[in-house]
Order: C-alpha cells, then sequence, then structure tokens
C-alpha cells in the first residue's frame, strides 16, 4: 500500500518532540485509533523517537488492524543502539565514521530495520525513509546500497529520504536525487503556504526523477490549527519556542490574509494548507503536526485529527487561488538554513551543517540556484 492523502506522524501528540501538552499512553494510542477510524490511513515512526517507544506506541495502537488496510512508513538513520546521545544535539547518524565504516552500512541498516518493525508489530515497511541524514548520507552509494539491500530482502516495499530536522538541505536532497533517484521513492520535506522556501526548490527535481513528496509541518508550528494566536505562551523546552521572534505574530497576520480563501470553500485553515501542499507537483501526502496546545480552552487535538481526516477528496483551490497564498506566504532568506552552504566555509563538517562543494555549487547551478549558496 502506498501513502495515502493524509498521514499521522508519530511526533504528533507532544510525545517525542515537544509541542504544547503530551499526551499520555492511553491518550495516544486513541488518538491513532481515532485517526485510522476518521479515514487517516498512512502512519509514520521513526525508531529514534523515545529511543523505540514511538515505533512501540504506534504497533499497540493499530494492533488488531489488519496491516493491508493502512500505510506503514518508517525512518531509521540515528544509532541510539550503539551511539552516545549528545544533549539537545540528540544521537548520532549511523553514518559517523567514530561509530563504523561504509562496510558496516548494511548490516545497521538491516539490523535497526529489523528492529524497529518488531517494535510496530509488522513483517514489513511500506516505506522506509532515511532519517536526517548527515552529508554522507546524502552522497554515499554505500549508504544507498544498504537500502536497498533491506528493500530486496523484503523488509520494505519503497525506500525514502526524510531530512531535518532543521530547514534547509536543499542543494543536498537535489543531489541525492539526481544520484539515487532510480532508487528512490518518496522525500519527505518542509512545506506549507507560509514556509514555501526553500522547500519549493527541491520540488522541480522531485518531478523530473518520478520522486513523490510527503510534506511535513504543513500546519506551521500550529498556527494554521488557528489556536496559536499572538501573545501565545509557549511551555519551557516547547520546539516552536526556538523560531524567530515575532514568527506568531506574522503568521497570524498572513493567516488573516488568506482566510476569506478558505471560508469560500468551506475550509479550515489546516484543510486549506493541506490542500495548497497538494496543489504542489509532486506532492502526493501531507503529514501535519497534530498538538494540544497547553492552555484552556484550546481546541482538542481531536478535533485536528477530525479536520485532517475530512480533507475533500478533490481540490477545490484554482491556481490564481494557489499562486495567492503563495505570494502572501513569501519566506524567502526567513532563517539560515541546514545543510551545504558557503557560510561554512572553513569550518569542520557537522552533523546537519557543512561547507559548500564544488559539486553541490554545480547542482545549484543546475537548477537555476545561487551557485554560491549562503543561507
Amino acid at each position: 500500500m502506498d501513502l495515502t492523502r493524509t498521514a499521522f506522524g508519530s511526533w504528533s501528540g507532544g510525545r517525542f518532540m515537544h509541542f504544547g501538552e503530551a499526551l499520555d499512553d492511553e491518550r495516544y494510542c486513541a488518538l491513532v485509533r481515532h485517526s485510522y477510524d476518521k479515514g487517516i490511513r498512512t502512519f509514520v515512526t521513526a525508531d529514534v523517537y523515545g529511543a523505540g517507544r514511538a515505533d512501540s506506541l504506534l504497533g499497540e495502537a493499530l494492533k488488531g488492524v489488519p496491516r493491508d488496510s493502512y500505510c506503514l512508513a518508517g525512518i531509521i538513520g540515528h544509532d541510539f543502539y550503539g551511539g552516545l546521545r549528545a544533549g539537545s544535539k540528540g544521537y548520532p547518524r549511523f553514518t559517523e565514521p567514530s561509530l563504523r565504516g561504509p562496510d558496516q552500512y548494511e548490516d545497521y541498516v538491516k539490523m535497526a530495520t529489523e528492529k524497529s518493525l518488531e517494535r510496530c508489530g509488522a513483517q514489513k515497511f511500506d516505506l522506509l525513509m532515511l532519517h536526517n541524514p548527515d552529508s554522507i548520507g546524502y552522497s554515499s552509494p554505500d549508504v544507498w546500497k544498504a537500502m536497498g539491500k533491506v528493500k530486496d530482502a523484503g523488509l520494505t516495499d519503497r525506500l525514502g529520504i526524510a531530512p531535518g530536522p532543521a530547514n534547509g538541505f536543499t542543494l543536498d536532497i537535489i543531489q541525492c536525487l539526481e544520484k539515487f533517484g532510480d532508487v528512490l521513492d518518496w522525500a519527505m520535506i518542509i512545506l506549507n503556504p507560509f514556509e514555501p522556501w526553500p522547500g519549493q526548490f527541491v520540488l522541480p527535481a522531485a518531478q523530473k526523477y518520478n520522486v513523490d513528496i510527503l510534506a511535513r509541518v504543513v500546519d506551521y508550528g500550529g498556527i494554521f490549527h488557528d489556536d496559536v494566536k499572538p501573545g501565545h505562551a509557549f511551555k519551557d523546552g516547547d520546539h516552536r519556542s526556538f523560531r524567530p521572534a515575532g514568527w506568531v505574530e506574522h503568521g497570524s497576520e498572513k493567516l488573516e490574509k488568506v482566510r476569506a480563501i478558505a471560508e469560500k470553500h468551506q475550509l479550515t485553515p489546516l484543510q486549506l494548507a493541506c490542500l495548497w501542499d497538494l496543489a504542489q507537483e509532486p506532492v502526493k501526502s501531507v503529514v501535519p503536526t497534530l498538538i494540544q496546545e497547553a492552555y484552556e480552552g484550546a481546541k482538542t487535538i481531536e478535533s485536528k485529527a477530525d479536520e485532517l481526516a475530512a480533507l475533500p477528496a478533490s481540490n477545490p483551490l484554482t491556481p490564481e487561488e494557489v499562486r495567492q497564498i503563495t505570494a502572501i506566504g513569501d519566506n524567502t532568506g526567513c532563517m539560515n538554513l541546514k545543510g551545504a552552504s558557503t557560510r561554512h566555509l572553513g569550518q569542520e563538517p557537522r552533523a546537519d551543517e557543512w561547507p559548500l562543494r564544488d559539486d553541490l555549487s554545480a547542482v545549484a547551478a543546475r537548477w537555476g540556484l545561487n551557485p554560491q549558496w549562503a543561507w
């Protein structure tokens, strides 16, 4: 089963990434089943979340549900088995040279895939993605040979790449599509009406190489859930507190400018955001973060799942409305991006940022981007 238009991410509910209130086990599992019952039939889990706990809870929640009635997407790449957590930076990628060399990639990928499947209570994934790769993960044939081996072994039907956690990696993703597009089926990127940049630059390459896009952060940090307003108080540690100052106020202003389009088509703001994403070629699936905000009277997280599940089957947005929304949401240059950049020249490569190489400058030139990419 391939991914459906709407998807549930195991990072929803504040359990494994800090957004709003953290649901307890019972409510989290009930939310998963509620989402399934309402018609959301793709579930995405990352093995590093909770060091495997996200997998286990998803498996518990879907226990007894016919496996052929939903799509299961797994994400691996952070070595929480043998690597040491580096505080807020998290666990190292399995490609970290101090952990192993290329000759050990296949064994790690197979092991991580099998353990994730065991926790999920499944025999195989419909899609397996490489999670938050470093520069080696984007560019090494040995990495994608290892990923291909688990597909050959019947542990997954499809392969993909899931960059992050921050925004960027643009040239790296495009080069990965150029080099390995023949083995890639999906890529997951940050994309929503108020963050079209830089994800929009990846779309032409994905379309050329027949790679479908799964869009995340569709809710723009909760702005499109319509219960994050100016003056919103985020709990300590909430991931959204690290966004630039004033983002809630600016996002709220933009939302008011597009609200009339949503109301014209009897859409909620979240549905408008999802449909804007799905109007972009080759976006085929959306996975907004479902958040229970931490204040009295906030919308319930279950009602947000209801909105996602009730997404209209056909997209009512006209091309002109899509262009209007894009113009309103333009965020070009609003942040420093992760991945390759001339900003990092002369610096030692890190897990999520590295100097721009000549081959990546050539990628930029081929796709009409700034060859001295410095964002």
